[in-house]
């Protein structure tokens, strides 16, 4: 069975009824996972509670968490779903690579991740956790275009959304969304019309929300059915 459920940020509190599933279960998580995240002993504590809980989970790549090729101790792995990295003291913790089309039970799907942070500045100033790397890069962006446009894929998952559906009631109140660096839904935009697909799921916003072929998940756990 294959599960899509938004951010964690390290709170693993609504996963709990995933202790019933294995390792033969697949759950996706659609970025700001928080495992990545201090590069340090939270992070250790993370990874440990998260590869207890028996399923694997495939990790998206979200705007608060360092890449895995950034991290000591992270391989690329091959199985039967695609190419990932892992850290081998957590097997069932498994970190996508975007651009990557993985085969899950039978279904493709593209992985898009990467967001801008719009709490960036604050974070600078502050000398919190921010990561250069959080955005999707112009060659990755190149790949996918050359590669998935005018292709098709069972899902799309991804951390943000194509711009089209940005949802305006999530927008931080009293920010000016003039300094908000928009190119990541931009590009997602692209792939939504040049790439067919039957469904796609998104984090990062914080709320559940349907709207088309797009579902925002927050701490909602969605179930793909045969």
């Amino acid at each position: 069975m294959v599960y899509v459920t938004g951010d964690c940020h390290g709170n693993f509190g609504h996963l709990g009824a995933l202790r019933l599933l294995g390792a033969e279960d697949v759950v996706i998580l659609l970025g700001d996972v928080g495992v990545n995240y201090d590069l340090g002993k939270r992070d250790k504590g993370a990874k440990v509670s998260l590869n207890r809980l028996g399923p694997t989970f495939l990790c998206v790549h979200g705007n608060h968490e360092e890449r895995p090729e950034n991290i000591l101790g992270y391989e690329i792995v091959e199985n039967d779903m695609g190419s990932f990295y892992q850290d081998a003291r957590y097997p069932n913790i498994l970190f996508c690579m975007d651009g990557n089309v993985y085969t899950i039970e039978g279904r493709t799907f593209l992985v898009l991740g990467g967001a801008y942070s719009v709490d960036k500045p604050w974070r600078v100033a502050n000398r919190w956790h921010w990561f250069e790397s959080e955005q999707m890069d112009d060659a990755t962006k190149t790949r996918i275009r050359e590669r998935w446009f005018g292709t098709k894929v069972d899902v799309i998952v991804s951390h943000t959304c194509p711009y089209r559906y940005m949802p305006r009631e999530a927008f931080m109140q009293g920010l000016d969304q003039n300094t908000v660096d928009n190119s990541m839904e931009r590009f997602l935009d692209e792939c939504e019309q040049n790439i067919a697909y039957g469904a796609w799921f998104c984090g990062h916003w914080h709320l559940y929300k349907r709207i088309d072929k797009l579902t925002f998940l927050y701490q909602d756990i969605v179930g793909i059915h045969n």
